[in-house]
């Protein structure tokens, strides 16, 4: 009797500006065979309606499985709980401080520490700047510790025309770090030919 673990991925979105990078990656994981555990945190809540026309319950429909922001006893607060790792997106600077710390006050920081202590992939979708000192040693600790930090900043060599493109790309390549293949990212092949 095989029982094979399903590819499972978390997804946090906090507080940062920029809710509609975590919307869109669970639209995207919608159209995958990947599990998704969402957890937003109570600041989120607050942007994506500040930003977005979504509400909190429609972001919470996109998930696989839902875990409230203050329910530390979730399943993804356990290393025993197998999962491909976790991605915020996108992550605000508390989040990334209290990663980088080992100071979890949330679920979306809890489970952030014990996909670094399983040593499976983080990456953080940071959206801040500019960007002092503090912010930048811990940044260089997540990426010690193991963290893929990887700022929400466009790429422009794909053309976009729309704020959407842009988004999508992101997106895209934010995912291609856990070998999920989206269809979204244009992919660089190489300069125009040289006379």
């Amino acid at each position: 009797m095989s029982t094979k673990t399903p590819r499972r991925l978390v997804v946090g979105i906090s507080g940062a500006s920029g809710t509609i990078y975590g919307v869109r990656m669970l639209e995207l994981l919608q159209k995958t065979d990947i599990e998704t555990h969402l957890v937003m945190s109570k600041s989120a809540e607050m942007t994506l309606v500040y930003e977005t026309q979504y509400k909190p319950k429609d972001v919470r429909a996109l998930a696989s499985v839902n875990h409230p922001a203050a329910d530390i006893g979730a399943s993804i607060s356990s290393g025993s709980f197998q999962t491909m790792g976790m991605v915020i997106v996108p992550c605000s600077i508390r989040t990334m401080s209290e990663i980088a710390t080992g100071v979890t006050s949330s679920l979306v920081s809890r489970a952030a520490d014990v996909v670094l202590k399983e040593k499976r992939r983080l990456v953080l979708a940071l959206r801040e700047t500019p960007l002092h000192g503090n912010h930048l040693r811990s940044l260089a600790t997540l990426s010690d510790i193991g963290a893929v930090v990887a700022p929400i900043v466009p790429a422009f060599y794909n053309k976009p025309k729309t704020v959407d493109d842009i988004i999508n790309h992101t997106v895209g390549r934010l995912l291609d770090l856990f070998g999920i293949e989206t269809k979204m990212v244009k992919r660089w092949e190489g300069g125009p030919a040289k006379d």
